[in-house]
């Protein structure tokens, strides 16, 4: 299997040859843990959440690893620490506990490993002495900076010139600073602040010498694949690079540079001044007197535009994923998880992540079993259909995933999904023992709790009707 990716350091689609088949590294940039996670977030989530999914497929779950950080040490920590009056640990833990739930619930698998950057601020220390040894930093007043003239590359991956730079950017104009787009790896602590010992005195690491570090830790000095937001490329992407080159000269970093675009929310960029600025929960739970959003509808959304594309968040179609994604469930209610992914499903994505593609080709799988439902669909193309579906974390069997049905406005999810497996393995049987009395009381119970039912060869699929009650559904399982 050849797979395709672009290179933003190249900025052309390259065949992917990694350097150890036997082992895989990819490295993404993850969230700062102060507050819930916007949608946004969640797109590269998502998108390396699948490049995960196709590098297991090819090389095996036992050879990829896949890092994502958890930033615990920043400026917003410290001051939503000192709004509240609780301690920088206890923010932390519950909002990285929130992230992980929220990630979780649009059908993301955890990385191999998540490391805390408080985790590693003993690494970052050794980093950024060695960094001086060599004349690439330089201590300044209780800071450390990195000298940017001391990198000749430095530029390289955004394209910009460090005259443009200086020129475009917003840098902190400092007195010790010998350039002004010379970056922070160290700076001084007060008593109030969280700080560590260091040679330079008591401080805490910058924002970009933690990933540098971690990535070196975890994967090495050559590792394969590096990812984020392309709003991460300059300045942070730019700094990891020039750092990690210059601490480790001998090693290559990240070989392949993949970033995606951002999101917009109907057509305007996601703003809290807008109205139209939400969290991955407010989507999940629902916001503003709106229903919630199953996690699948999210997924499925976010993949139906390709990742180096801008991708518009719209009502309309969170609607018509969830009408595809119903229906696909329904087709594939019946599968035992044993099936193998379409050719054409894995070429898609195999192509610089094509999900669009993927998931063309996943309707017209979805069309055919349709069409066939008049006769006996063949298990294996059902099971085909399914499989090909999960490559892309579709149709996977977990609660949340698959609940289309809410209990109140934006009261919690009810997983319908469950009745009608129920339902369908009931008929199943029946077939065998020409005893329907359990499929007509299970069917006459769904009625009277408001539940429409349809019932065919495929599968069995509900809907909530008007007078839908949850409360009718206790006990039915």
């Amino acid at each position: 299997m050849t797979i395709k990716l672009t290179n933003s350091k190249t900025r052309k689609k390259e065949i992917f040859e990694p350097i150890d088949p036997n082992n895989v590294r990819m490295y993404v940039c993850g969230p700062t843990v102060y507050d819930r996670a916007h949608i946004g977030n969640a797109r590269p989530v998502i998108v390396f959440d699948v490049l995960y999914r196709l590098l297991r497929h090819v090389y095996g779950p036992d050879h990829v690893t896949y890092v994502r950080n958890f930033t615990d040490v920043d400026d917003k920590i410290n001051a939503r620490a000192a709004e509240s009056g609780r301690s920088i640990r206890e923010i932390t833990d519950e909002t990285t506990g929130w992230y992980l739930d929220d990630m979780r619930a649009v059908g993301a698998m955890d990385p191999d490993q998540m490391p805390r950057a408080t985790e590693f601020i003993g690494a970052m220390i050794s980093m950024i002495e060695g960094l001086i040894a060599k004349g690439h930093a330089y201590a300044a007043e209780g800071h450390v900076l990195f000298s940017v003239e001391s990198y000749k590359d430095y530029g390289k991956l955004s394209g910009r010139s460090i005259d443009d730079m200086i020129a475009g950017a917003r840098v902190e104009v400092a007195p010790y600073k010998r350039n002004p787009m010379d970056f922070v790896l160290w700076k001084p602590s007060s008593d109030e602040l969280p700080g560590w010992d260091s040679p330079w005195g008591r401080g805490r690491p910058g924002w970009h010498i933690e990933c540098s570090a971690m990535s070196y830790e975890l994967l090495g000095e050559s590792f394969d694949i590096h990812g984020g937001g392309n709003d991460l490329m300059f300045p942070h992407h730019e700094n990891e690079i020039a750092q990690s080159c210059c601490a480790h000269p001998q090693g290559g970093f990240a070989r392949y540079w993949l970033h995606n675009e951002m999101l917009q929310v109907e057509g305007k960029k996601m703003s809290k001044s807008l109205g139209n600025f939400f969290t991955v929960r407010d989507l999940l739970d629902g916001h503003d007197g709106m229903p919630g959003v199953p996690g699948e509808v999210i997924r499925f959304v976010f993949l139906s535009t390709h990742y180096r594309k801008p991708m518009d968040w719209t009502a309309e179609k969170a609607e018509q994923a969830k009408a595809t994604l119903k229906k696909w469930r329904s087709l594939g209610s019946s599968a035992l998880g044993t099936g193998n992914a379409d050719p054409r499903v894995l070429e898609a994505i195999a192509d610089d992540l094509n999900t669009s593609k993927a998931i063309s080709v996943l309707h017209e799988m979805a069309k055919k079993i349709q069409n066939q439902q008049r006769h006996d669909t063949p298990p294996d193309e059902v099971e085909d259909f399914v499989a090909s579906a999960r490559l892309l974390g579709l149709l996977e069997d977990r609660a949340n995933m698959g609940a289309w049905v809410f209990e109140g406005a934006v009261g919690k999810l009810i997983d319908l999904t469950t009745y009608a497996d129920h339902l369908f393995a009931l008929r199943q049987s029946a077939m065998e023992t020409k005893d329907f009395s359990a499929v007509d009381a299970m069917k006459t119970a769904l009625l009277d709790a408001g539940v429409e039912v349809r019932m065919s060869k495929a599968g069995v699929e509900l809907d909530a009707g008007p007078n839908f009650d949850a409360a009718k559904l206790e006990g039915l399982l």
